[in-house]
């Protein structure tokens, strides 16, 4: 169906041979984009079935680690491979880790089933993308790649349902097990319905280049998951971990320069739509941390709502997102992809202003209205970024770029998770040291603070200040977020007006 500087021909339409496909390509995707939103649901019953409070985190850390530091790698090998083989290992990956999560003993066990559920992911989303770039046009893609946002929008209001219902009536270990035939399905379908023409020759694998970004891509992302929390910024484990990833970063260029088939070729670091793209999904990485988790905890905890409120809240950003999505061709196609993602930058800014005007008294409609400006505007901002980078490369490129591009959105959730955090933390802990000692025993630490709005402990006046300092800090967070938006901003301004593409033998320009 699909092979080296082809791309299927325009005006074949979605329920031509390339529909079956696409739906096993949704399907496939569906399983990391539910898994990613179920989860969260089940960790208390987890944590009270098998123990291990202490190290739950970990169930979502080494999931993202394993699936940020494999991303590239798994790009490139579909350039030399072919999409198919990497795309179905990725799939037996994913399923193979959730039936180990599915039979864990002990939290130890579990964590190591979601790094191998990582492993997997890291593979799935690059692929799909990289799928559909192969086989839809231009002209199409856009409209195509709002149904395969819309599987995002849809597992953010799914996964959260599924698994409270799931974890009330079944057990907790049915959230990974129902992987396991949903998994199945969509690897039949693909090895059925997808065929591609890979031009065989042989090739050099880079391997130390592979060692080397994984170890230095682990110790990056590492360190930004777990300074402050695990140890201090500044302490020793911190600096050694980030230092050392940061040399090894460094050996690795030197190592790339040298490759004969590097495993990330330089020129993705050096040309301007790439790195202007790839800055832009950095941003946009962050914006999807940030609002995911610190809009829920504001609706909750500030405004007084139940969970189910707080998620449907900040769902409505994956309701605006794959709207945006499947109509921003229609607008590149007249403008370019640069301008089109101007435009969306702006509505994202101009929706994260509004967000810092929220306090105790906001409405959550008003709320909910916010996240799904910012979600239109980011369907505009990043959708036209993706059809840009995967469109100035031909076939044997397009893997290890589209890779590239969402890994700089992964490492963009890390850096988020980890800058975003510590500011909430800082901002808490200045107002609650600040606070009178007549309102009771003062948490000292966000984690406690909010566990004592949930649980209703307390008094109402300790429980007041807390809630209070909680609406600094998240004001501090979404003031931050105004800052992300500016930077998208300047990552899309960077990319140049006019962008050739190449699309099979046709170019065209915006």
């Amino acid at each position: 169906m699909t092979g080296p500087g082809s791309t299927a021909a325009a005006g074949v339409g979605l329920r031509s041979e390339r529909g079956p496909v696409l739906a096993a390509l949704m399907l496939t995707l569906s399983l990391v984009a539910i898994d990613g939103t179920v989860i969260a649901t089940a960790v208390p019953s987890i944590v009270n079935q098998i123990g291990g409070f202490s190290q739950f985190p970990w169930l979502f850390s080494a999931y993202l680690l394993t699936q940020a530091v494999t991303t590239p790698l798994y790009g490139r090998y579909a350039d030399v491979v072919g999409r198919r083989p990497v795309l179905l290992l990725g799939i037996g990956l994913f399923v193979l880790g959730s039936l180990l999560c599915g039979v864990a003993w002990s939290m130890p066990v579990l964590v190591a089933a979601r790094a191998v559920q990582g492993l997997g992911a890291g593979a799935v989303q690059p692929m799909v993308m990289t799928i559909v770039a192969d086989m839809y046009t231009v002209q199409e893609r856009s409209k195509v790649q709002g149904y395969v946002a819309s599987v995002w929008g849809a597992s953010a209001v799914i996964g959260p349902l599924f698994g409270g219902f799931v974890v009330q009536y079944v057990s907790w270990r049915w959230v990974f097990l129902v992987n396991l035939p949903l998994g199945l399905l969509a690897a039949v379908m693909i090895a059925r319905r997808f065929r591609e023409k890979v031009e065989r020759r042989e090739h050099r694998l880079d391997v130390l280049g592979a060692a080397l970004l994984v170890l230095a891509c682990s110790l990056v992302i590492l360190g930004l998951l777990e300074g402050g929390v695990a140890w201090a910024w500044t302490g020793p484990a911190g600096i050694a971990v980030l230092g050392g990833g940061l040399v090894l970063l460094v050996v690795f260029v030197l190592v790339e320069r040298r490759a004969p088939e590097p495993v990330l070729p330089l020129w993705v670091l050096s040309r301007r739509v790439l790195v202007a793209g790839n800055l832009s999904q950095v941003g946009v990485g962050v914006m999807i941390v940030g609002l995911s988790s610190f809009v829920p905890t504001y609706v909750q905890n500030v405004l007084g709502t139940g969970p189910v409120v707080a998620g449907l809240a900040v769902g409505a950003l994956t309701i605006g997102w794959p709207i945006a999505a499947s109509q921003s061709g229609k607008v590149y196609l007249r403008i370019g992809f640069r301008d089109t993602a101007l435009i969306g930058s702006a509505v994202v800014l101009l929706g994260c202003c509004a967000s810092t005007l929220w306090g105790a008294g906001t409405s959550v409609w008003w709320v909910a209205a916010t996240c799904f400006v910012i979600g239109l505007g980011m369907g505009f901002a990043s959708a036209p970024v993706v059809v840009a980078v995967q469109s100035v490369v031909g076939w044997e490129q397009r893997g290890v770029v589209t890779s590239t591009n969402m890994f700089g959105r992964t490492v963009g959730s890390a850096v988020g998770a980890a800058v975003l955090g510590a500011v909430a933390n800082a901002t808490m802990l200045g107002r609650l040291g600040a606070a009178p000692s007549a309102v009771g025993e003062v948490p000292d630490d966000l984690d406690a603070a909010t566990a004592l709005l949930v649980d209703g402990t307390g008094t109402e006046a300790l429980r007041e200040v807390v809630r209070q300092a909680l609406a600094v800090a998240m004001h501090h967070v979404f003031v931050g977020l105004v800052v992300v938006a500016a930077v998208i901003a300047l990552g899309v301004a960077a990319m140049p007006r006019r962008t050739r593409t190449l699309d099979g033998d046709e170019v065209l320009e915006q």
